[in-house]
């Protein structure tokens, strides 16, 4: 990877702030985990980032306390108020509750129970608005103008792509041998943007490989375009990746630091949820199953055999009574 002096500053500003990012006063440093039955499967030795085993059954949490702790005594008192389809939702609800701040979370009225009482629960105010996240991003915004309340982003922004980058610092410390390839989930980029950010500045070598959703594919319509892209409309059965447009910041780091993106349909991913049952007992949600979708694709249409392959297994929020569905179509999912 050939970067310009301004793109290696910009990664070493990422380093920095990664490395101080103070998420374990609240966050987890998850396991590293073989899939034994999947490696054999694929013929490649796969590995599990559990972040689904998060305080909030995700890795949101990282990026929302990172960004919380951090707001001045002024914005604190404020309050804050945030977009989110479930994930960020729970961890500003968590990290706010921890850090004597009020929230609102703004969701879309799609979002699965689970998460809405995961917010409620946590002390923060859950309002329902809109069809899809876009929908929800724009009510929040016009709702923290009114109120005077400090908007976090679920992705797009700093502080929070730093708190996700801590994914990969703990990956390289956990597993310092063979990486041929890290395959993360992408919604609005802020994953993908910190651990690339990360990998590449210490592990050139090592391919960092986005999977989208083929029904919100924003990271890839805007690396085909050049530009960030707002995608006309955007399916909800992977809801924490149901994103209309990458984030700024994000696209900044995934244009010269991602090496491919590809897209998953929603039986694929189905059949991802399944592999990780059976070798887990863990049951993900849709969108934290596109990591490991993405590899039985990558090693289907490459043939790959002997590489060591991660997937970020990002999240476990889904409703229990959406397992009928998930299992009913695992089968089709996996011819």
């Amino acid at each position: 990877m050939t970067v310009t002096r301004t793109e290696q500053a910009l990664l070493e500003h990422y380093v920095k702030k990664i490395l101080a990012a103070p998420v374990y006063e609240l966050a987890v440093r998850t396991p590293l985990q073989a899939a034994p039955a999947l490696s054999e499967a694929l013929g490649n030795r796969i590995l599990l980032k559990r972040e689904d085993l998060q305080p909030t059954f995700s890795f949101k949490i990282r990026g929302a306390y990172n960004k919380l702790v951090q707001l001045t005594p002024e914005q604190r008192a404020r309050g804050v108020i945030t977009a989110s389809a479930g994930n960020h939702a729970q961890g500003v609800a968590l990290a706010a509750r921890e850090l004597g701040i009020s929230a609102s979370i703004v969701m879309p009225v799609t979002t699965p129970q689970l998460k809405v009482l995961g917010v409620r629960n946590r002390g923060a105010e859950a309002i329902l608005h809109g069809e899809s996240f876009p929908f929800a991003l724009a009510h929040a915004l016009d709702l923290a103008e009114q109120t005077g309340r400090e908007f976090v982003s679920p992705f797009d922004d700093p502080d929070v792509i730093a708190g996700q980058g801590t994914v990969a610092m703990e990956i390289l410390r956990q597993h310092p041998g063979q990486l041929d390839a890290i395959f993360v989930p992408v919604g609005g980029g802020g994953l993908i943007a910190g651990i690339a950010a990360y990998v590449k500045y210490l592990r050139p070598e090592v391919r960092i490989i986005g999977v989208e959703s083929q029904h919100s594919a924003c990271l890839q319509a805007a690396l085909a375009a050049g530009e960030r892209v707002t995608l006309p409309e955007v399916g909800t059965f992977a809801d924490g990746v149901a994103v209309a447009q990458i984030g700024a910041h994000g696209l900044d780091i995934c244009r010269f630091c991602v090496d491919e993106v590809m897209t998953v349909s929603n039986d694929q991913l189905c059949a991802a949820i399944k592999d990780i049952y059976d070798d887990t007992r863990s049951i993900t949600e849709p969108s934290g199953a596109l990591a490991v979708a993405g590899i039985k694709q990558y090693v289907a249409h490459t043939g790959a055999r002997g590489q060591t392959l991660v997937a970020i297994d990002s999240g476990a929020n889904i409703n229990f009574d959406s397992l009928r569905h998930v299992a009913e179509r695992a089968a089709v999912g996996a011819i």
